[in-house]
């Protein structure tokens, strides 16, 4: 037991050359280890899109907008859950407000200016939504309510007989 191999030896009891010496910085691989750090992380550009559509989801328990350019990729989006707001109070038209103006500063900054707004669902935050995506800025050129209607919908169950 008094044969204790330090950390890096080989069989014969001898360190290889270098090890256990830190090597300078920028020494670590000649070329390659230049060029690495001659190299800057790439910040991603984000593309101007001045028109763009709002999509609002209202439902009974929560709102969702997402903002998108005039093919559908999303821009921006926002949820009553993601602003913070828990349980009955995802579905009020403040918390509706709150996040109409989150996403729509997102889209801001992105180079947005005129949008066309989307509405979809019976929920409380309807109007207070778009009113908030006006105040934020951004100019609304069309609202449209796209809430999916059956025509004539299910077939009923069969009636009962007593």
């Amino acid at each position: 037991m008094a044969d204790v191999k330090e950390k890096g030896e080989d069989q014969a009891g001898v360190k290889p050359e270098g090890a256990g010496t830190p090597a300078p910085e920028g020494a670590s691989g000649g070329v390659e280890g230049a060029a690495r750090a001659a190299r800057q992380p790439r910040v991603r550009a984000g593309r101007v899109v001045p028109f763009g559509i709002v999509h609002i989801r209202a439902t009974f328990n929560n709102t969702i907008i997402s903002i998108s350019d005039s093919k559908g990729g999303v821009i921006a989006w926002s949820t009553s859950g993601r602003a913070g707001f828990k349980g009955s109070r995802k579905s009020t038209a403040f918390a509706a407000s709150v996040v109409a103006q989150e996403a729509a500063r997102q889209a801001v900054s992105r180079g947005m200016q005129e949008v066309e707004v989307r509405v979809q669902g019976p929920g409380a935050g309807r109007e207070s939504a778009i009113r908030a995506i006006q105040s934020a800025g951004l100019n609304v050129t069309t609202i449209k309510d796209v809430t999916p209607m059956p025509h004539n919908g299910c077939r009923p169950r069969k009636r009962r007989r007593v």
